[in-house]
């Protein structure tokens, strides 16, 4: 980019869209994501384990009550994201805070209920775990889906957006951490698993509800809209057509369902490859500690990044970084320590695809506005959503297929069948993963840091238009 075009895109970006947030607010956005990754990354993290080798649910089964759930909480993404934008009664708390309020305690208290299971049958056990899964991924959604839908309505500054995309990203992976260095130890203080796994997800619920309402009392909805009129099946028709339609959204759909079924499926499998594979359960805390410390650094240098490069291309910087960390993992991490290098290394890249999702879902809401007319926040970050939670029944169905097919016996010594395919899962598919994410973001993502511009001052100026006939009609 030119002197000439940055300092033209400066002034533009000053004029038309300023900054609106504080370091308070993004704090408290942080924040926010810390109380949803307590609340959230027990299940990603823990609970395929907690059913394998706690409950002695076989892998197989264990893997569906990810796949049924989370295919259940990607339609329920995308029926709160329609049921929120077309909410009537909009209080002075704004659109979306609310939820991040009341949902907390009973996203807490269901979250217990999933690692509480009662010493039931087989069939028994499952039946809980499909019922208590399920209902607590529909409150998450319930809760998760505004908190996410909130950037375009803190502020319509690209860079800021960026920034506040950091920022949650740096929470969510402080949330992510702190679970992953606290929980095993706290579990291995009791005295059985069962009871260990119980105590540890009560001590992260209630911190998580703590953390949700910090968040709730330090956001705010700069850019409030009047409610809507009462969609009908016609509008709802239009508005899905309309999402189809957006390419930059299904573009990023796609590539989340890979980069994010990599990176939840590595989450649940390094337990395994701790155990089994370096026979050192210590080196989970190590992980959460080094490697996810890392995309901290990530969080930090991706502003510093998109102010030199389009995000599209700091996107695909990530996957490169990631994929070829992996490929190296898996040839080489026989330890501990190369284990903690490698996989440090992946998560910078990660880092810097998870930073940029929610900016670039933001841009994603006003191109959709600009192409068809219709802004609806909740249901473009519930289709972004959608996705996730796909990818998510993905990263727990296929661990428990392949653990089945590889020979897995939980509490054994494995066989080398078993342990290759452990390693398969924890490099090979998110590499291949982020390699795929390359290809179809430098095909397929048509956003530049240009073009967005150029569909915003348009928007703008459309939305100014509209006003004014609007006016002119109500004083006629």
């Amino acid at each position: 980019m030119s002197d000439n075009a940055a300092s033209t895109t400066k002034e533009f970006t000053e004029e038309v869209a300023p900054r609106t947030t504080t370091l308070r607010n993004k704090l408290g956005y942080a924040i926010g994501d810390v109380g949803n990754n307590f609340l959230f990354d027990m299940g990603q993290l823990y609970l395929l384990k907690y059913f394998t080798d706690v409950l002695q649910l076989p892998a197989a089964l264990a893997g569906t009550v990810f796949l049924v759930a989370k295919v259940w909480d990607a339609f329920m993404d995308m029926s709160v994201g329609t049921w929120i934008d077309n909410r009537q009664n909009i209080g002075p708390r704004g659109k979306y805070r609310p939820f991040i309020l009341w949902a907390a305690i009973p996203l807490a208290l269901l979250l217990i209920a999933n690692f509480s299971v009662p010493d039931f049958s087989v069939t028994g056990k499952m039946i809980w775990a499909y019922i208590s899964y399920m209902i607590f991924g529909t409150v998450y959604s319930i809760s998760n889906v505004p908190f996410g839908s909130m950037i375009p309505t803190m502020t319509r500054n690209s860079q800021e957006r960026s920034e506040l995309a950091s920022f949650r990203q740096a929470g969510s992976n402080l949330g992510l951490m702190l679970a992953t260095i606290g929980f095993m130890p706290i579990v291995n203080m009791l005295p059985t698993d069962h009871e260990g796994y119980t105590v540890a997800v009560i001590g992260f619920a209630v911190v998580g509800v703590a953390c949700q309402w910090i968040s709730y009392f330090n956001i705010k909805e700069v850019y409030k809209e009047a409610p809507k009129p009462k969609a009908t099946k016609e509008d709802l028709k239009k508005s899905f057509k309309a999402l189809l339609k957006n390419r930059p959204l299904v573009t990023l759909c796609i590539v989340n369902l890979f980069t994010f079924s990599a990176f939840n499926l590595k989450l649940a499998v390094q337990v395994y490859y701790c155990e089994y594979i370096l026979k050192d359960n210590t080196a989970v805390s190590y992980l959460g500690f080094f490697s996810i410390g890392m995309v901290f650094v990530a969080v930090a240098l991706v502003p510093l990044l998109t102010k030199r490069f389009d995000k599209k291309t700091v996107y695909s910087m990530g996957c490169v970084i990631w994929a070829t960390a992996d490929i190296l993992g898996f040839f080489f991490a026989s330890n501990t320590v190369l284990l903690v290098i490698f996989t440090s290394i992946a998560y910078l890249g990660n880092g810097f695809t998870s930073a940029l999702n929610w900016a670039l879902v933001s841009d994603c809401v006003e191109y959709g506005e600009w192409q068809s007319g219709i802004r609806s926040e909740g249901m473009v970050y519930s289709a972004f959503t959608y996705f996730r939670k796909l990818s998510q029944a993905i990263a727990g169905f296929v661990p428990g297929i392949i653990l089945t097919w590889v020979g897995y016996v939980p509490n054994q010594q494995q066989t080398a069948t078993a342990l290759l395919g452990i390693r398969g899962l924890m490099f090979f598919y998110s590499a291949a993963m982020a390699i795929m994410t390359v290809i179809i973001m430098h095909y397929l993502y048509p956003l530049t840091e240009k073009r967005y511009h150029e569909v915003l001052v348009q928007l703008l100026k459309r939305r100014d238009k509209d006003a004014v006939v609007e006016a002119t009609t109500v004083k006629d």
